[in-house]
């Protein structure tokens, strides 16, 4: 048994690890990113449209897509704020399945308000 804790124990102290590692690579591509696009001239909206440019090559599964949507109804597909946000930049909307990330913590005892977005 004590064997289990040790393992259990030294999980934990790695996903520490592993999560301060990833913050700061985190920040450090963020600025990575932002100095490219000050450098190139590129704003969000190009990065926009660029990532619609790579979808539309499907286009009988996007108006496949659309229609299905239509029958759902209006509101089907569109994006909802993020309600909570993990220790890693991770968001949920608060719908469907809790996140793997939240579930996780939860199952640590951690609270699901904690990770509450304030508005």
């Amino acid at each position: 048994m004590g064997n289990l804790i040790d393992i259990q124990s030294q999980i934990e102290k790695l996903q520490k690890q592993a999560s301060d590692i990833k913050l700061k690579e985190f920040d450090n591509t963020v600025q990575d990113i932002l100095a490219k696009m000050q450098a190139f001239g590129i704003t969000v909206k190009d990065l926009q449209a660029a990532s619609g440019k790579k979808r539309s090559g499907k286009g009988r599964a996007k108006a496949a897509k659309k229609t299905a949507a239509k029958k759902r109804g209006s509101l089907a597909g569109t994006v909802v704020a993020a309600k909570y946000r993990g220790p890693n930049g991770e968001t949920w909307s608060g719908r469907g399945l809790m996140p793997k990330w939240l579930a996780g913590l939860v199952a640590q005892g951690r609270s699901k308000e904690e990770f509450a977005v304030q508005a």
